[in-house]
């Protein structure tokens, strides 16, 4: 939702007569008109109060319940004093879902907009998680030692369409073998950007395919924050890198669900459909489509080998894990690249955010619409070989910032090189 909300404009009639005598006496300069701005990508806050004696901004998520879940909030705070404390309280939507899944007609429970951190930037580039917020009864207060004028907040770190498209344009600059290209334009005619790697004079028919892809659900920011963290390595100076991109072809996505991400919508269980649930024979979202198009040329050609869809996962998961598809929908040899390949990864991914021992199954007690899901969709229509699962990282932890989200994307980029060292049509 795009939206400004300043003191002068809103806010005087919340407060009480003393204080508005107060306000009105002090010269604009010396108390700061704080200002909440939300007219940017990615941006979502309904101004809910603003108090300019005591600092203090209270919001709710802006989200539409039409377009997936209202978790999501980032907002942009002007006006500030070098060194004031600023408070920001933050109350979970009333919002009632209006999606397919069990509490449709219920608002979201709160936690999924609380996290226990939030996370905050002086320049919209860089960011830090606060200290542990402090709880209410219903929402979380955050505090904030003003360094800037300005202040980014938000939910989680966020990750925009325009993230994309500078991250893969500087991979493809910066690596040998890498070429930027876009996926397809989304639904709103927005770009899809995305990365393939593939170096050396390999024949691509001799070159297993290697599909990975991110933010299925726009409110999963750390999601593209693990696909930056596997592209920056995919396409770096580690030996073993440069090995993978010599013998394999890669494809990332950092972001799938481009309008809501750009819109600051949730995307979970939007309508008309959730993009992890729209893979069928007639998707509705382009970038599914634009995604099924590619993995079906590759398994016509008997080379995809590897799909991994990233995401994140609830409120109390504290470690990553993956989904893996029910074993009786998958060939034995299928059953037994997964397998090794979750072992591999169990050594790989050490921590700070470790892999969480057992990986979890979703199929149909799962979900009704299981077999729509990429994971499933994807294992029931390539080579009995390849192996498809889902990576959920936890983000609601001290290490669920970026540099965390980033070293898993690296360790998941050293587990795909470790497994695909052996033949995995063998």
């Amino acid at each position: 939702m795009l939206s400004r909300f300043s003191l002068c404009r809103f806010s005087v009639r919340r407060l009480s007569l003393p204080a508005i005598l107060l306000v009105c006496c002090l010269p604009l300069a010396a108390r700061g008109e704080l200002r909440v701005v939300t007219d940017f990508e990615g941006g979502s806050a309904k101004v809910l109060a603003l108090d300019p004696i005591s600092r203090t901004i209270r919001i709710a998520p802006a989200g539409q319940a039409e377009r997936g879940w209202p978790c999501w909030w980032y907002l942009r705070v002007e006006g500030l004093r070098r060194d004031e404390t600023l408070t920001l309280e933050v109350q979970p939507s009333e919002a009632l879902l209006v999606g397919p899944g069990k509490n449709r007609g219920k608002p979201l429970v709160p936690a999924w907009a609380l996290p226990t951190r939030a996370s905050f930037s002086t320049d919209g580039k860089s960011w830090r998680q606060t200290e542990p917020g402090r709880a209410l009864e219903a929402g979380m207060v955050y505090s904030f030692t003003a360094d800037a004028e300005t202040l980014w907040i938000a939910w989680g770190p966020p990750f925009t369409p325009a993230d994309s498209a500078n991250l893969v344009r500087s991979l493809a600059k910066a690596c040998r073998g890498a070429e930027e290209f876009e996926l397809c334009k989304s639904n709103e005619g927005r770009p899809c950007p995305a990365l393939r790697l593939k170096d050396g004079d390999r024949r691509d028919e001799e070159r297993p395919a290697i599909w990975l892809q991110a933010r299925q659900h726009a409110w999963e920011s750390g999601s593209s924050w693990v696909a930056r963290g596997l592209g920056e390595w995919l396409a770096g100076d580690d030996p073993a890198a440069r090995r993978l991109r010599e013998t394999c072809e890669i494809t990332l996505v950092p972001i799938m669900d481009i309008d809501s991400t750009a819109t600051g919508n949730g995307g979970k269980e939007a309508l008309p459909q959730d993009h992890n649930r729209d893979w069928t024979d007639k998707p509705h979202h382009a970038e599914v489509a634009a995604a099924q198009k590619e993995l079906l040329r590759y398994s016509a050609e008997k080379r995809l080998a590897l799909f991994i869809d990233l995401h994140n996962p609830g409120p109390t998961d504290r470690q990553p894990f993956f989904y893996r598809c029910p074993d009786e929908t998958l060939a034995e040899i299928g059953v037994r690249n997964v397998d090794r390949f979750l072992t591999i990864c169990r050594g790989e991914l050490a921590g700070p955010l470790a892999l969480a021992p057992e990986p979890r199954t979703s199929g149909a007690g799962y979900d009704p619409l299981w077999k729509q899901m990429s994971k499933n969709w994807v294992a029931a229509n390539a080579p009995p070989h390849a192996v498809s699962l889902t990576l959920e990282t936890a983000w609601n932890t001290p290490d669920s910032s970026t540099d965390g989200y980033r070293t898993v994307g690296a360790q998941l980029g050293m587990a795909i090189e470790k497994y695909l060292r052996a033949d995995p049509t063998r």
